[in-house]
């Protein structure tokens, strides 16, 4: 697995990142195996948050990878915080009960990365300032993150938070690339010249800030996977063809499209499929031809002005 440095950071992370978010779903056979393939892949970054299953799914993991310190020494653990039942909160308290939450149920006494769960409009950047320096000090987490947020509130939190923000997890995919499409029309009057994100591509480019996608399958928010789906026919036919051209799956080639831009983005994937995880993981390998990269782009019916 070909590996990136994460953000700023002198840690090194698999090009992919394994979401544990539906583990859950699996009985514990299933799990095990599920793991135990991530591991034989060299996709050995495990993603979770403390709101997955309720928390569940962390202490799914961790019984399913046989949690110990030898095998500790061998992955790396990032989790999420911040979403609460009806509300998100950076409050200093919040956090630090929430990253002693998600050691227990990992069985461990670090986690490689913590992220911030979207923004908190209550956010107070004093207070995770000192929620970090905290968990730095203690041991308790290595690098930060944060997930869906802008340049101005990343630079709102730098006011205060002194760690390196390594990372910034957002939608994107193949059919959802705003990000992207918007920096095909500036100055321009059409739907996709609208900026959305405050140029959040080129920030996290120009300060080293790895984009981690997530739903690197869906379109729109949840409404389900473009692969194989009868309202994309034009770009399904266009990946097919690639994926004949370099001899692999579909699955592997919407991968591959992410990994080809040279913001050198770390994709995360959310499937639960044994085979799909290998095809995914085989896209570390994939380096889709400029031609290639354009013409699945226009194929999901974005338009070059």
């Amino acid at each position: 697995m070909r590996t990136i440095k994460l953000g700023s950071s002198t840690l090194e992370v698999p090009v992919i990142a394994v979401g544990c978010m539906r583990i859950k779903s699996l009985d514990k056979t299933e799990a095990e195996q599920f793991v135990q393939t991530a591991l034989e892949e060299g996709a050995n970054f495990f993603e979770h948050a403390d709101v997955y299953g309720g928390g569940a799914c962390e202490t799914i993991f961790a019984d399913a990878i046989h949690m110990n310190d030898n095998i500790r020494e061998k992955i790396i653990l990032q989790s999420k915080c911040g979403i609460r039942e009806g509300m998100f909160d950076f409050s200093k308290e919040h956090i630090l009960e929430a990253v002693d939450g998600s050691l227990k149920r990992l069985k461990t006494d670090y986690l490689d990365v913590l992220l911030l769960h979207r923004p908190d409009a209550l956010v107070e950047p004093d207070q995770v300032a000192e929620a970090f320096d905290l968990l730095e000090k203690s041991g308790k987490v290595r690098h930060f993150g944060v997930s869906n947020q802008n340049p101005m509130q990343i630079e709102l939190l730098k006011k205060s938070v002194k760690q390196p923000i390594v990372t910034n997890q957002l939608q994107l995919s193949i059919t959802n690339a705003n990000m992207i499409s918007q920096g095909f029309n500036v100055n321009m009057e059409n739907e996709p010249s609208v900026n959305r994100d405050g140029s959040i591509l080129d920030y996290c480019r120009l300060h080293d800030i790895t984009i981690q996608p997530w739903s690197p399958f869906q379109y729109g928010f949840f409404e389900g996977v473009f692969l194989g789906n009868d309202k994309f026919p034009e770009l399904n036919k266009k990946i097919d063809e690639v994926a004949v051209k370099y001899g692999v799956s579909n699955t592997t080639i919407a991968i591959a499209w992410l990994l080809r831009h040279p913001a050198h983005m770390q994709p995360v994937i959310g499937t639960m499929n044994v085979e799909r995880l290998v095809d995914c993981c085989k896209a570390s390998d994939i380096y889709l031809t400029r031609e290639d990269w354009y013409g699945i782009y226009r194929a999901a019916g974005n338009v070059l002005p």
